[in-house]
């Protein structure tokens, strides 16, 4: 018998960003990404007290930003959960506060970064051993590469950031960025969707981790310069983080 002729490629599905109708339409996709974003960095164990936050900015309002409300615990988190935050760092939809550590560092990167919807910070486990090292992350997996020569150190420590002008340091320090460690504190990645800034934070942990281990194991081996940017040209861009993404929606919203 001969062999099964193979689909047309336009027959298959392939998951793309999604194209809104309205701005009500987009803003309600925006919540319901974040509440599953941070959904699944309860589950990965990111939470740690009320330390740790994303961001999300309006559509419509592009100086106001959602965020998950002070205290809430982050695996029950839905999209009417959620709180709205102006520029000065008071609620405008909500009935709960928002952690003001929270508006200072994302709404200086939201401030900074116009090309940016969502931040992610959190004080995860391996995230904060990097940055109790005060290093960046080394080009030594095929994974790390989407982060070479694409993030920052930002080496400073003055405690619990409450200052608008230790805001405006980082997000200077981060500048085109995706991604920032900072020294004694944790990481912040950004996202041109909730979905990207959420894989950059997940990608960015593991890399943390993986360079622990391998640094604990021996002397890691590092991918030459030129291959490291080819890879970093292949898998760094905030639409493959999107793709990535998505089997980790698919799974968590159908908690909702």
């Amino acid at each position: 018998m001969p062999e099964p002729a193979p689909l047309p490629v336009d027959q298959l599905h392939f998951a793309m960003p999604p194209v809104h109708a309205s701005l009500g339409e987009e803003r309600a996709h925006r919540k319901e990404r974040l509440a599953g974003a941070l959904r699944l960095f309860g589950e990965y164990g990111y939470e740690d007290g009320v330390s740790g936050h994303i961001t999300a900015r309006d559509p419509e309002f592009t100086e106001c930003f959602w965020v998950n409300p002070f205290g809430v615990p982050f695996d029950g988190m839905r999209p009417g959960d959620l709180i709205l935050v102006n520029a000065q760092g008071q609620v405008v939809e909500g009935t709960r506060h928002v952690n003001q550590a929270a508006f200072t560092v994302h709404a200086q990167v939201h401030r900074a970064r116009p090309d940016v919807v969502a931040v992610a910070h959190t004080h995860s486990v391996h995230g904060r051993a990097l940055a109790a090292l005060g290093e960046l992350i080394e080009p030594i997996t095929q994974e790390s590469c989407a982060f070479y020569e694409d993030h920052a150190l930002y080496d400073a420590y003055t405690g619990v950031v409450v200052d608008e002008d230790e805001g405006r340091r980082i997000a200077a320090a981060l500048g085109p960025r995706k991604a920032i460690v900072l020294r004694n504190h944790g990481l912040l990645t950004v996202g041109d969707s909730v979905d990207a800034a959420a894989w950059w934070f997940l990608a960015l942990e593991r890399s943390c981790q993986v360079q622990l281990v391998a640094r604990a194991a021996g002397k890691p081996v590092l991918i030459e310069h030129r291959d490291a940017v080819t890879t970093r040209e292949q898998l760094g861009s905030d639409l493959v983080a999107w793709i990535n993404y998505q089997p980790l929606w698919s799974r968590v919203s159908r908690t909702f």
